[in-house]
């Protein structure tokens, strides 16, 4: 029985049995702005089913489960024999298995497929972000494999299905698989072109027999990787199945698991290949550009992880703070807290709204969005995931010392939050594949200026930024050194043009005053307290 100074009061309801998808406005907008009409009520209704399943309490404990109770590598049976097998808590499963069933791996297969799945991925990475891993990596081998038609008739199928079978088994027996990547190495990071792993020509006409090491392989046990090695011709691309067509295991010696700051739940390896069989994927020599397009929509991927993880960190502040007292009344009323609570909130509209504009741009596949992503992706992925992690530190800060304890969740989003930064290549590969873009193709600059300047004349913070961003485009002579300033100015001019067209007038002016216009400080909470502030954060209070 609880003493009578134990009566809890002043607390906030736990943050749960509600709809992630709907009750975020930007995210709901964004679907409702990009998917064909004829399409909108199929997705808006799968989207929410997915969003009621995200905020339940039970799913929920499933990714508090998967976190902490990480895998556990197993080299060998009882008997000695080598396995090289990783166990995962049920709660991993399960997530997976939900993550697969809700077309987290199927965009290229139906109409609308990349907005939906990009939503439905912001909305699931806010349960458990460890999962996300497999589901990007599964998505996004479809276009690396379509640089062979035999393989992709072959594999395809089986990666766009939403049946996630666990088993250990040859592909062609399973309804669904998933995929992983295997490309930087200990001496070479990510200049992968340094990569030593050899390929060594079979008998039969495009199989190869592998020896190497690989620093970095996410998710071990899925059914098949796309790697790099070396073969006659030069660096090339690899599908290596983990379990061969006769049912014998491949050479697939996992060393070691990694200890991760965060992304605990997911299983990042180290592994030897030593004979091991491997079908080419492309022509020799061209391993880089084969896989690119893996690479291009993994790091998608991490603009959407990013936003779906700071959505959940703003959600939870806002939640707090709406039923927290303290000083007489609510947080959430307080003019400091509320302009903590709107740079948040801008923070994490301007990243979503951003996320899936790219996603409707590959949905389009013309050659112009086309054009528009060789530049949007790197630059979306280098700013928004380096927003992510001081958007997360400060939410949780929002909370008191109530955020710097595990059952809060925020610890959790905090470890998660300087990932997608480092995955799929750090922030200073980010911005030099913006110089290489610009540098290489003419039509990479016409689509960006294309796209921000349909919100010209629109408000003239917009206006002096695109200027100015103009100015600094006009000689890129020496650029490495500022790239890294150039591309964050690409990202906000382009977030600002999308907030200036999308968003509500009080979300736009606040953002173009504070990061275009120079209004706001280097602290979240230092925006202009002229502002609408109050209508910003109501629009970004979950409804329960």
């Amino acid at each position: 029985m609880a003493g009578t100074t134990h009566t809890v009061t002043n607390q906030a309801p736990p943050l749960a049995q509600y709809d992630v998808f709907t009750a975020d406005r930007a995210l709901t907008e964004a679907v409702e702005r990009h998917l064909d009409p004829s399409l909108l009520d199929e997705g808006l209704s799968e989207l929410s089913a997915l969003g009621r399943t995200s905020g339940s309490a039970q799913v929920q404990e499933w990714g508090v489960q998967a976190n902490e109770n990480p895998p556990r590598l197993r080299t060998h049976d009882r008997y000695g024999h080598r396995i090289d097998e990783v166990d995962f808590h049920p709660a991993w499963h399960r997530l997976l298995g939900k993550g697969v069933s809700a077309g987290l791996t199927n965009a290229w297969a139906r109409p609308g497929g990349h907005v939906r799945r990009a939503a439905g991925f912001v909305v699931w990475s806010q349960v458990e972000a460890g999962n996300g891993c497999p589901l990007s990596m599964t998505h996004a081998a479809v276009p690396a494999l379509r640089a062979d038609p035999a393989l992709a008739a072959e594999w395809e199928p089986r990666l766009t299905s939403v049946v996630y079978d666990r088993a250990l088994r040859p592909a062609h027996e399973k309804p669904g698989v998933l995929f992983g990547m295997g490309m930087t190495e200990k001496q070479g990071g990510s200049d992968v072109r340094a990569n030593t792993t050899s390929a060594r020509p079979l008998a039969e006409d495009g199989t190869y027999e592998l020896t190497g090491h690989k620093w970095f392989c996410s998710a071990p046990m899925s059914d098949a990787f796309l790697v790099l090695a070396q073969a006659p011709g030069g660096l090339t691309c690899f599908l290596v199945p983990r379990v061969l067509e006769d049912g014998s295991r491949n050479v697939f010696l996992i060393q070691r698991l990694k200890d991760k700051l965060g992304n605990r739940s997911n299983a990042s390896s180290e592994v030897e290949f030593a004979g091991t069989w491997a079908r080419r994927v492309g022509d020799e020599g061209r391993g880089v550009r084969t896989i690119i397009g893996m690479v291009a929509a993994t790091r998608l991927d991490c603009v959407l992880g990013s936003a779906g993880l700071m959505r959940q960190a703003v959600a939870q502040a806002v939640h707090h703070c709406a039923y927290r007292e303290a000083f007489g009344g609510k947080l959430i009323d307080k003019p400091l807290m509320r302009n903590v609570l709107a740079d948040l909130a801008l923070e994490s509209e301007a990243a979503t709204t951003l996320a899936l504009r790219l996603a409707a741009a590959y949905d389009d596949g013309s050659e112009r969005e086309r054009a528009l992503l060789r530049i949007a992706v790197p630059a979306a992925k280098y700013w928004v995931a380096k927003r992510c992690a001081p958007l997360a530190v400060e939410a949780a800060e929002c909370l008191g010392g109530n955020g710097y304890v595990e059952e809060s969740g925020m610890p959790r989003l905090v470890r998660e939050s300087p990932l997608n930064s480092v995955w799929e290549g750090a922030g200073n590969v980010q911005a030099l594949d913006v110089l290489r873009a610009l540098s290489r193709d003419p039509q990479v600059l016409d689509a960006y200026l294309g796209e921000v300047g349909r919100a010209r004349g629109a408000d003239h913070r917009l206006d002096g930024a695109i200027k100015d961003l103009l100015t600094e485009l006009a000689d890129l002579e020496g650029a490495e050194g500022r790239a890294r300033r150039l591309v964050e100015r690409l990202a906000l001019v382009l977030q600002g043009s999308l907030l200036v067209r999308y968003a509500p007038p009080q979300v736009a002016d606040a953002f173009c005053a504070a990061r275009l216009g120079g209004d706001g400080g280097a602290a979240f909470g230092t925006l202009p307290h002229t502002l609408d502030l109050a209508t910003v954060v109501e629009r970004a209070r979950p409804q329960v």
